[in-house]
């Protein structure tokens, strides 16, 4: 062990020595060990890292993670969270993901600065460290597949198998790991092997693999390389070599902190990292694995790692999900060492909240059926103030045409009302939101018995307000003005399984798991003409209907929404009580 690990071991590291004993009531224990460590002087600052691989899109899984990484670097002073790619895997990276990675975290609300790094900027150390381990004979390379090794790896009840090839003399070892590196042999044909401990209780610790042949070309490297290392031998030297302080990671990294505490030991390197698990982030009707959600993608059950069902992070932005909701959900739930399944209502509870703040109101509808107002003029037309956002005094009002034909929602009329139905019907008054109110006068219908339009009349006293003379009504209708409806495509998302917990173990569980009605696309609908011009991105709340977002899709024709979220729908509860 190097003297400055001695150091770092002691306390007696760069903050000099023992202070007072840190407060730490309220602190999560991730928060508490910082708090603990800073206060000794074993750190004066904090050095956190978020490691992705490049081999697919971060999910909401990874938040959590993004969250703790750079939250905790974020709270005191002079300390920060590198971002680095964990690409020791060409067969399964791409620039593209690594693109995407950056874009999302950005997106999420987090800088790293320039410490922005690749576990490939460390290959030749890495090398020279596995060279290392070989001289002091505690590495050797193994001429078994990876399956043999698998296969006398043991159990939890049962030591492993040594392989045959483990006493080879540090001077063929070395040998043959050169000819590895110069691309000699074929792709799995050898290994190198730690020599730690077949008999050893943590599977992790049983002569795990270090480094395997793999001649791919690399997505930074090119064809430098073709042995790399496995992430257990690169991720903690990584660590090492970056001067991390705390190794955050989830709980099923636990079994390999054996591990990477003997790696460390072994080595003469720079620092000293810890290794601390917390427990991963699990959602129902979600599943954050990347290999489950690669075959999502890659079978056509979405439309891409983007798809706004999918769990990922480009997904959910593409949905319309604040960022700062998924931070505030992230830091609600907690870190904690239990495994436990949270609520999606938990995540969308955090949406509706911050968009009930942020998003402006507008007004749409879906499934139209037209009213006629006969005693408004033909051509004539108002425009009324209509409120940008409750929520908000700063945002203002907006201008809303109002004219003789108008599109509502069918949902909204019914001819043989039942009671406590508010809502538009035969003779009854209601209100038209920001406009006036109206009666319905008649129900026209086509030759099938279909209604295809309502005759109404309306009260122009009653403009943006209430009569004149007291008259109170029940219902309040959104609408909108047929002359200068906006044509829109409305996508509406429900959960992509049907169970809170699916089974996707095969690819018939999966088609089973997957509900049906997961998008149904409204190719009708109409929007006011304030979204004319809206821009991909734009959140928003169509009054009654729900929180939106404006789809990448949108051309200048029409515009393409994503429904983020619903609103609570009170006649639909009273339906429901009615059923049961």
């Amino acid at each position: 062990m190097s003297a400055a690990k001695a150091s770092e071991g002691s306390g007696e590291g760069a903050g000099g020595g023992r202070g007072e004993a840190p407060e730490t009531s309220g602190l999560d224990f991730i928060r508490a060990i910082v708090a603990t460590d800073l206060a000794s002087g074993k750190h004066d600052h904090v050095v956190t890292r978020f490691p992705p691989e490049p081999n697919g899109y971060l999910h909401l899984g990874h938040a959590k993670a993004i969250t703790i990484d750079f939250g905790i670097a974020a709270e005191h002073p002079r300390s920060r969270c590198h971002l680095r790619f964990d690409d020791t895997n060409p067969s399964t990276e791409e620039t593209e993901y690594v693109d995407g990675i950056i874009r999302d975290i950005r997106w999420l609300g987090y800088d790293w600065g320039e410490h922005l790094y690749f576990t490939s900027d460390y290959f030749g150390k890495l090398y020279d460290y596995a060279v290392d381990l070989i001289r002091q004979g505690k590495a050797f390379v193994d001429d078994q597949s990876v399956e043999a090794i698998r296969a006398n790896q043991g159990s939890l009840t049962e030591p492993g198998r040594e392989s045959p090839y483990r006493s080879r003399s540090v001077e063929e070892n070395l040998d043959l790991f050169e000819r590895m590196r110069a691309g000699e042999f074929e792709d799995g044909s050898r290994v190198l092997r730690a020599k730690i401990d077949m008999a050893a209780s943590v599977v992790a610790m049983r002569d795990p693999i270090l480094y395997r042949i793999q001649k791919k070309r690399h997505h930074r490297t090119g064809d430098t390389w073709c042995i790399y290392p496995m992430y257990d031998f690169a991720h903690c030297l990584s660590d090492a070599l970056e001067g991390i302080t705390h190794s955050l990671c989830s709980l099923e990294f636990v079994d390999h902190r054996p591990l990477y505490d003997w790696i460390i030991d072994q080595l003469d390197t720079p620092s000293t990292p810890r290794q601390i698990e917390f427990a991963r982030l699990n959602v129902t009707h979600m599943v954050t694995s990347k290999r489950v959600l690669r075959r999502l993608v890659e079978g056509g059950h979405v439309r891409g790692w983007d798809d706004p069902r999918m769990p990922t992070l480009s997904g959910m932005r593409r949905r319309g999900y604040p960022p700062r909701a998924i931070r505030e959900f992230c830091e609600a739930i907690g870190v904690t060492r239990s495994e436990s399944v949270i609520e999606l209502a938990n995540l969308e509870f955090h949406v509706r909240q911050v968009l009930n703040r942020e998003a402006p109101r507008r007004m749409g509808v879906l499934d139209p059926i037209k009213v006629v107002i006969e005693n408004h003029p033909e051509d004539g037309e108002d425009w009324l103030d209509a409120i940008n956002n409750p929520e908000d005094p700063e945002a203002g009002t907006r201008q809303v045409p109002f004219s003789r034909e108008l599109w509502i929602e069918r949902e909204d009329f019914m001819e043989d009302p039942p009671k406590k139905f508010f809502r538009l019907a035969p003779g009854r008054e209601v209100r038209l939101r920001y406009a006036y109110f109206i009666t319905c006068r008649e129900v026209v219908k086509d030759a099938s018995g279909e209604i295809v339009e309502l005759r109404c009349s309306y009260d122009p006293a009653t403009r943006g307000g209430d009569a004149p003379d007291g008259r109170k009504v029940k219902g309040t209708l959104h609408w909108v003005s047929a002359k200068h409806a906006v044509p829109a495509e409305v996508r509406l998302y429900e959960t992509l399984f049907r169970e809170p917990e699916p089974d996707l173990s095969t690819e018939a569980s999966m088609d089973a798991a997957i509900a049906k009605d997961s998008l149904t696309v409204v190719s009708q609908a109409w929007l006011e003409p304030a979204l004319a011009e809206a821009a991909a991105g734009e959140r928003l709340q169509l009054e009654r209907l729900g929180y939106f977002s404006v789809d990448p899709d949108t051309t200048s024709g029409r515009v393409v929404l994503n429904r983020t979220a619903t609103l609570r729908d009170t006649w639909a509860k009273v339906v429901r009580q009615g059923e049961s």
